[in-house]
């Protein structure tokens, strides 16, 4: 029987290839090269850390969030995708505006999976 971190994980991951995948597609600056095995290992990247670090950041900054309006969700999710630029480099997303829709891509295929999955 899977448990609903299981799935809550897996979900983070397709959520991440996805958004992924929309970003190389339709961002000219984000560059994946075309195998499928990189797109799959910067998924589980950014799935990994958005499962397991973003909560944690997202507690810690619960007040500047608060502030914002909960705006500060997508630089934090912008921090998550940097981490994954830095750990796996053969993942480019390089500037601000590139790393933000990225980011923005991701939160909307997460939100979709998320509610395919429940």
């Amino acid at each position: 029987m899977k448990s609903r971190w299981t799935t809550r994980l897996i979900a983070q991951m397709v959520a991440a290839g996805f958004g992924l995948w929309l970003a190389n597609r339709y961002l000219a600056t984000v560059n994946i090269p075309e195998d499928w095995t990189l797109l799959l290992k910067a998924a589980v990247i950014i799935g990994c850390l958005n499962f397991f670090i973003r909560p944690i950041l997202r507690i810690i900054t619960l007040p500047v969030r608060i502030l914002t309006l909960g705006f500060f969700s997508v630089i934090i999710n912008m921090l998550m995708i940097w981490a994954a630029t830095y750990l796996y480099p053969a993942l480019v997303i390089p500037w601000f505006w590139p790393l933000f829709w990225t980011s923005v891509l991701i939160g909307l295929s997460a939100t979709v999976i998320s509610l395919i999955f429940t």
